[in-house]
């Protein structure tokens, strides 16, 4: 037996510069109860809820997906840090030139590493940053999956291995970077706008 999709009634148009198209976004207190609280406590906690978040909220079950995925991936337990993981985010984006995530998520490294310098050098180039040898390895690593994937084979994935990563931790960083060139393309093709908060955070 196939599920329906779940959609969210007492829609309503989405503010003009979130996204470039119509979709139904629903004020917060027509989602369902769990959506609704964790929408809160990002509010909360960051002082807005992310655009993207907004953006997902048509389809509660896209919008629990979303969720999920990206908390395993960006928060949950794994060798990579936490700013390492966003470093890799800011990496994938610059390749794509992806404005919604570069601004996202280059004031997370700011904030994260506390160096406002390290966040802006990796949204323009990041091969000029001051970065361990492990870290320029795992980005080099993401950059190149990024613009040539089909050339990112056992020698890429042994230059990972020489700096001291897992082939557990070679997981977690394809996977970071397989997220963000998913989330790249979504955000570009839909003209996702960042929050404006991003830009004057961390600096």
């Amino acid at each position: 037996m196939t599920r329906s999709r779940s959609r969210t009634p007492r829609a309503r148009a989405q503010p003009a510069a979130l996204i470039g198209l119509k979709l139904p976004i629903p004020k917060r207190k027509a989602l369902p109860r769990d959506l609704a609280k964790y929408l809160a406590a990002c509010e909360a906690a960051f002082g807005f809820v992310p655009n993207v978040l907004t953006a997902y909220s048509f389809d509660a079950t896209k919008l629990r997906a979303f969720i999920d995925f990206y908390n395993d991936l960006m928060l949950g337990d794994s060798r990579v840090s936490k700013l390492e993981r966003e470093m890799i985010a800011v990496v994938v984006s610059a390749a794509n030139e992806c404005y919604y995530c570069l601004t996202a998520h280059g004031q997370a490294v700011r904030e994260m590493s506390g160096d406002p310098t390290l966040g802006e050098t990796l949204v323009m180039n990041y091969r000029v940053a001051r970065l361990s040898r492990r870290q320029r390895a795992m980005l080099d690593f993401a950059h190149h999956l990024t613009v040539t994937p089909a050339e990112s084979g056992a020698g890429e994935r042994e230059k990972l291995r020489k700096v001291g990563f897992s082939d557990r931790d070679i997981w977690d960083i394809a996977a970071v970077t397989a997220f963000f060139n998913f989330t790249n393309r979504l955000a570009t093709a839909t003209d996702m706008m960042p929050n404006p908060e991003y830009h004057a955070r961390s600096r």
